[in-house]
């Protein structure tokens, strides 16, 4: 079934173009949104109705205004650039940040075609003067809202031509579909030429290619696509080879019994050692958002056809995997503290043989009565219990999640925002590694000790991704509280990399200043907040044809 999707040129007409191959209605519900602070514990909103959620509606839910959840250059980004101006009242960081990302863009002949990691001159630049793809994304979305298309295009399009080169590290050839994890641009002043350096995982730290990247970039693809109302570049010859590249290493059939797909340590952005070897939730998350852009994306020639027919079988056994097993509730953690194991056949209970005493004493505490969350990780003998940010936020984005557990998910967040939110918007994983653990699973990492970088360290540039679910599920004014908290010191402490601490108080100890992404992302928040239909760049409806395992999750129950 193919479904027509509507956006806004540049010059504000409406353009249509279709979406072959799709399964998915696109249709989104947006509760209206207050400008008034509100405190954060307050009665939970819903953010679907019956046509929306095959009905999951309730009869308490507020009224909602329909909206199509669609960005358009023509309308303003309520922010005093260049390109943009209105009444809002912004705040003044706002300005700040935009003269600090455009402080980091990079050219290539003349043309925009990123930014950097971070412009901190204070400390050795190693790779942070490249140009990530995972990073543009928060700025490529920022200027996407700002009604600067051609930065993105040009991006997209460089980083297509990179992944055609041939990947060799230590004499071994890597699959064709891989993206670059960065590139450089090098100048040669005396023969006045530019070329592009990419790095596929051999310069690395531990040398692992990139999983993610390309998961992003075709995120990004649809992104660009559903903002500008232009189909004409996802539709060229070389970006549907690249998708289709992407889509061979991820669908390809092996030895593997799961849908998820699986995955090294540091191929994502924990890229160290952190113990999310296995089937991580983040790249579980970004490989179903990937698949159902694909889907909107794809042609429906001969070649892209057999895609759509893989990508269809593997979304239904994909989503029915992670409901059912990755998803943790206090029903859920009740029925595997009571688990018996050694089950044999397929009436087995505990099919992966996880031993109740493998359950670590903090998830207790930590499962609030009402709310859940997709646990970081699911395989033989293997649970995972760590929450890590981008992997749930992604659920709800990419309706991997299910109404309610999208709902449970923001209600565990209002329930633990001290450990999650804290002085610093966000938790990238709960709870830290300590102690032996630490040393075992993180192989003495100087930079990954407790509270800090990827080990339960915060992260600015979350907000962004936080904030997005906020609007989804019909809750602006925990995105709101979130963005205020980090008001008070992101500028004053020159826009760092990340936060260490339990409540995140401190400048990380390895933090570069003036890191992209975390402009970026205090950008893209402060704008979808003002003008929430640019949500739409990001989020995808929910499937009809999926349907959920229950009809009620069990966070709902007392």
């Amino acid at each position: 079934m193919s479904s027509g999707v509507t956006n806004m040129s540049q010059n504000g007409s409406k353009k249509s173009f279709e979406t072959p191959g799709s399964i998915f209605e696109i249709e989104y519900i947006l509760g209206s949104l207050d400008r008034s602070p509100r405190p954060i514990h307050v009665e939970k909103n819903r953010s679907f109705d019956e046509r929306s959620n095959g009905g999951y509606a309730d009869s308490s839910a507020p009224i909602v205004d329909h909206l199509e959840y669609g960005s358009s250059p023509c309308r303003s980004s309520g922010f005093n650039t260049p390109r943009s101006s209105s009444h809002f009242e912004s705040h003044p960081m706002v300005a700040e940040a935009w003269e600090a990302l455009r402080r980091s863009l990079v050219y290539f002949r003349g043309q925009p075609v990123g930014t950097i990691a971070a412009v901190d001159h204070s400390v050795e630049e190693l790779n942070y003067d490249q140009v990530f793809v995972r990073d543009f994304v928060p700025s490529a979305l920022a200027f996407l809202m700002n009604g600067e298309d051609e930065i993105v295009k040009n991006f997209l399009l460089k980083t297509l031509h990179l992944q055609s080169r041939e990947k060799m590290i230590d004499r071994f050839k890597l699959g064709e579909g891989v993206m670059p994890a960065s590139f450089k641009v090098i100048h040669d002043p005396e023969r006045n030429y530019e070329t592009l350096i990419a790095d596929f995982g051999e310069s690395a730290i531990g040398r692992v290619a990139p999983v993610d990247s390309g998961f992003w970039w075709i995120i990004l693809l649809r992104a660009y696509t559903k903002h500008t109302g232009d189909s004409s570049l996802a539709d060229m010859p070389e970006c549907q080879k690249g998708m289709r590249l992407i889509l061979s290493l991820c669908l390809s059939e092996g030895f593997d019994t799961f849908p998820t797909l699986l995955c090294a340590d540091g191929c994502s952005m924990i890229d160290r050692r952190m113990g999310v070897y296995g089937y991580p939730i983040e790249i579980q998350a970004l490989f179903f958002m990937a698949l159902r852009c694909a889907l909107l994306l794809l042609k429906q020639d001969e070649a892209g056809k057999e895609f759509v027919d893989r990508i269809v079988n593997r979304l239904h056994a994909l989503s029915y995997h992670m409901r059912s097993y990755f998803w943790l509730d206090l029903k859920q953690l009740n029925d595997i503290y009571r688990y018996k194991t050694e089950e044999y056949s397929h009436t087995a209970v505990n099919k992966f043989n996880v031993m109740p005493d493998s359950l670590p004493d903090w998830v207790f505490d930590f499962m609030p009565s009402r709310g859940g969350y997709f646990i970081g990780n699911v395989s033989p003998a293997k649970m995972d219990f760590r929450w890590f940010c981008l992997g749930n936020c992604m659920a709800i984005l990419s309706s991997l999640a299910t109404p309610e557990q999208s709902v449970a998910i923001m209600d565990l967040i209002e329930s633990r925002w001290e450990e999650l939110v804290g002085e610093m918007p966000l938790k990238i994983a709960y709870p830290a590694l300590e102690s032996h653990e630490w040393r075992i699973v993180t192989g003495c990492d100087p930079k990954n000790t407790r509270w800090s970088y990827h080990n339960g360290g915060s992260w600015p540039v979350l907000l962004w991704l936080l904030t997005a679910a906020c609007i989804k599920t019909g809750r602006p004014h925990i995105a709101r509280h979130a963005i205020e908290l980090a008001e008070i010191r992101l500028s004053k402490d020159h826009w760092p990399e990340y936060y260490d601490g339990k409540l995140g108080r401190y400048v990380g100890k390895q933090a570069r200043k003036f890191q992209t992404w975390s402009i970026a992302g205090y950008l893209v928040a402060k704008m979808m907040l003002e003008d929430p239909s640019h949500l739409g760049m990001i989020s995808l409806g929910e499937d009809k044809q999926m349907k959920p395992l229950v009809k009620r999750s069990a966070s709902w129950t007392f």
